[in-house]
This record gives C-alpha cells, structure tokens and sequence, in this order.
C-alpha cells in the first residue's frame, strides 16, 4: 500500500475509533464508513450508491471474500423492510486489518467481521450475511481534496 493510501487508512480509522459508544450512527452505517475517510482525512470521497448494499454491488465486494485488509469497506447483505420497503439494504463497516470491523449498528462497536452476522437484527431485518470487502485504492478513487473556506 503507498504511503499516501497509509495515511488514510489511518486517518479514517482513527476517526472511527473516537466515535465508539456513539448512537447517532444507527442505521446510517454508510454515512459512517464515509464521513470516516471523509472527516479523518478533508477529503470528498466519490462514494457508490446510495445504500450499503448498492455501494457493495459497485464496489465489487463479493469479488474478494475472506478477511479483509485494513481500512477496507467490509459488507454484509441485510434484508428487512425500511419505511414500508422491503428489499436488501446492506450493511458495511471499516476492517481494523486484524480481523475486527468497526461499524455502526445499535451503536459505534467494533466486532469480529465474521461475528457481525451473529448480532440481533432490528425488528423487521434478518441475520447479516458477510459478502465481502473492497479495497482501500478503489475507496479512493475519485476522491477530491475538501477545500476549506
């Protein structure tokens, strides 16, 4: 990974690791992965679909099983029916590299990236399905500086 790409990664997981405990995250876990490259680094991401699980098909993410490398969007397959809408909203986190994902569920918590499909779903979604992961250059691809006024 080139030494620009590093300080991202670290950047982004810095940022989400001072969000834990967090609750205004729920059931935004993709405003989460982003604004943590985002925020933690003054860029604007070119980011892929509207959902997690739009953003996981885009991505490619079912392309690259097993555990994920660090700063890599990590996404599930989550169906359940939001505002009346039944389909597969998706769910994604940060991979830490060792194993663990930080992600927003009922709370920012990092968790084992094999051990999210074991938590409680919200009323009305089913058990998280692991797909896959994207890499960090593809994340990154298109993204611009944030200018600062």
């Amino acid at each position: 990974m080139a030494a620009d790409t590093c300080k991202y990664v670290e950047g982004a997981i810095a940022w989400a690791l001072g969000k834990i405990g967090v609750t205004n995250y729920t059931a935004l876990c993709y405003a989460f992965v982003e604004d943590a490259y985002e925020l933690g680094n003054g860029i604007v991401l070119d980011g892929l679909g509207r959902t997690a699980k739009e953003a996981a098909d885009a991505y490619g993410a079912a392309g690259n099983p097993g555990v994920p490398l660090r700063g890599a969007y990590v996404f599930y397959s989550c169906f359940g029916t939001l505002k009346g809408e039944r389909r597969d909203w998706g769910h994604v986190g940060l991979s830490l590299g060792d194993g663990q994902v930080i992600h927003a569920w009922d709370r920012v918590r990092i968790d084992d990236v094999y051990g999210v499909e074991e938590l409680v779903p919200a009323p009305g979604f089913e058990r998280l399905k692991y797909i896959g992961w994207t890499p960090v250059e593809r994340i990154l691809r298109g993204m611009t500086l944030r200018i600062r006024a």
